[in-house]
């Protein structure tokens, strides 16, 4: 049975599930439906068909000093696994279209180098601020995490917020606690408009 977390919350990941090392992180949201005509979205949106919403799922590996060594810690659709092979991203969805998750992070915990103390999984707006968009026109986001031995849910994280304007969501982290690992919903929202800005401001 998973725990369903709130903002803020913390919870253990290894020390009540001894031998956990491989586990996947999903990471979903869907479009706000646009709406043909009147009601609320369509004067929101105009009615009218956009550019699709392309959100980008990314992971930061910082140090003890919450700080990032080097760019090749961050694992994106540009760069899909850690060099050490500890994180590996399954590939970009460009539409968010669909149930369950739209994109995933393979972790093997055992293998996530000493020098790393934190993970921070980042979704952010692809060329948000030429297309004009931003987290207020995406719903249903979350992230959860999977043991991948058994397929078994053990966190789930809805992030209810009005993101209305951020560009970015710090979804949230999985840090270390002594020799465990922790994870926290984090679920802030930034007007970072891409990526790199996020990775900037943990150098």
């Amino acid at each position: 049975m998973a725990i369903n977390l709130q903002k803020g919350q913390r919870v253990d990941l290894t020390k009540g599930n001894p031998g956990l090392s491989k586990i996947m992180v999903g990471l979903g949201w869907d479009p706000v439906q646009k709406s043909g005509g009147g009601g609320l979205l369509g004067s929101l949106f105009g009615g009218g068909g956009g550019a699709n919403i392309d959100c980008d799922a990314s992971v930061i590996m910082l140090g003890e000093n919450g700080k990032l060594k080097s760019n090749k810690d961050v694992i994106y659709f540009g760069n899909l696994k850690s060099s050490d092979g500890s994180v590996q991203h399954t590939g970009d969805n460009l539409t968010g279209a669909g149930d369950g998750d739209d994109e995933q992070v393979l972790i093997d915990l055992s293998r996530v180098p000493a020098h790393i103390h934190k993970m921070v999984f980042v979704v952010n707006i692809y060329d948000s601020v030429k297309r004009k968009q931003h987290f207020g026109m995406i719903q249903n986001a979350f992230i959860r995490v999977v043991n991948s031995g058994n397929n078994q849910e053990l966190i789930h994280y809805n992030l209810t917020d009005n993101y209305s304007g951020s560009t970015s969501l710090i979804v949230g982290e999985i840090y270390r606690h002594g020799s465990d690992w922790k994870f926290a919903a984090v679920g802030t929202g930034t007007a970072s408009p891409g990526l790199s800005d996020v990775v900037r401001s943990y150098s």
